[in-house]
């Protein structure tokens, strides 16, 4: 099955005063981490950027397109990078995740047949759809509700149908969940740094589980 993973890169990045795509964490770029967890499951890529454009790493072979509406929020940009992409199944993730875990990523690809979205919900309710997989079934309902000028993105959700992972699945595949751990402000990127440097951090992002030393 081929798969399409689709990079949103569209973001304002106000409180953070940064591309966070370009920001280090190691001696990768966050960009260059999410395509290296995403690159066994993923055939090709997409980045969905605004209409500023950035110099891009070098990465796998990779199309880049721009926010049709820029500055109109995330469903925007997943409705850009599905609406480019030639795949059925697509990853759509954020920009900013600097810990994705390819084991939780590959399970729910494998799951997702029969659905038009599958998306992780933690125990507090709280869903991560930046953090999915979208099929092509989702585009002509989220123009409907572009069209009406409604950008929230659970605006569509009830109209299509979604697999929720919950928190103890995805914990089978990412037990300490670092998968939704995103760069909002400096803060965050001084505690990726320490998790990278200082703690040891040693996940096995491409295996079952990430482990601390």
């Amino acid at each position: 099955m081929e798969i399409t993973g689709i990079i949103l890169a569209g973001g304002k990045n106000l409180r953070f005063g940064a591309n966070k795509a370009l920001v280090k964490i190691g001696r990768k770029t966050v960009i260059e981490r999410i395509v290296e967890q995403l690159k066994p499951i993923a055939n090709r890529f997409i980045v969905v950027m605004s209409g500023e454009q950035f110099l891009l790493p070098a990465l796998p072979p990779h199309q880049v397109v721009s926010d049709v509406l820029p500055g109109k929020g995330p469903l925007v940009g997943i409705y850009s990078g599905l609406s480019a992409s030639q795949t059925e199944l697509n990853v759509a993730v954020a920009c900013d995740m600097p810990f994705l875990s390819t084991a939780l990523l590959r399970h729910m690809v494998e799951i997702a047949p029969g659905f038009d979205a599958v998306i992780p919900r933690t125990g507090d309710g709280l869903i991560e759809p930046l953090h999915a997989v979208y099929a092509h079934t989702c585009l002509p309902v989220i123009k409907a509700h572009l069209d009406a000028d409604h950008f929230n993105i659970r605006s569509f959700l009830g109209e299509v149908k979604v697999r929720y992972v919950e928190e103890e699945e995805c914990r089978r595949y990412d037990p300490v969940l670092l998968s939704f751990f995103n760069l909002n402000c400096p803060e965050d990127l001084e505690l990726a740094l320490r998790m990278e440097q200082d703690l040891g951090f040693a996940g096995d992002m491409h295996g079952d589980a990430v482990r601390w030393e």
